[in-house]
């Protein structure tokens, strides 16, 4: 009678780290891709809500000088040196060429005197277009541009 000291080979040897590997790229893809749409999101948030104040400011400001509310929504700060504004961006390539301010100064054909129930108003616009976003991870999420961003509010007369 002899008897087996070691186990005899088996055709599962490995199995399971095929069965990983195989797992693996979907997982990695998937984590990315979400960790990917959070960032998009959250520079998307920050972009919307720097335009809000951005509005917010210029309509209690002098109409026609657009400077410091432009560099409002581009760096969370009005300092300016008199034509490009001071601060940082916000999000990574934000530019002031891509935020645009209208008001009843620059744009008086939609802005000046625009007609509600209860008498007239003047409007400002503050709009951030053409924003691209870089993906880190290109595979799990392409690059795109976000569509115009804007808000509006009522400007006093």
């Amino acid at each position: 009678m002899t008897m087996r000291t070691h186990p005899a080979p088996s055709k599962q040897r490995g199995a399971a780290a095929i069965e990983f590997a195989l797992l693996a790229l979907p997982l990695a893809t998937l984590t990315f891709g979400i960790t990917e749409f959070g960032r998009a999101l959250h520079q998307f948030n920050t972009i919307t809500k720097s335009a809000r104040d951005a509005v917010r400011y210029q309509s209690t400001g002098t109409p026609g000088n657009t400077l410091a509310a432009r560099c409002l929504a581009l760096s969370g700060s009005t300092a300016n040196n008199g034509t490009s504004c001071s601060g940082t961006p916000l999000v990574p390539d934000l530019t002031l060429a891509m935020v645009t301010v209208a008001d009843r100064v620059s744009n008086p054909a939609t802005h000046n005197l625009q007609p509600t129930g209860r008498g007239v108003v003047n409007l400002v616009t503050v709009t951030v277009s053409g924003y691209p976003f870089t993906s880190m991870v290109p595979f799990a999420l392409s690059s795109f541009t976000f569509g115009a961003i804007s808000a509006t509010m009522v400007q006093p007369l």
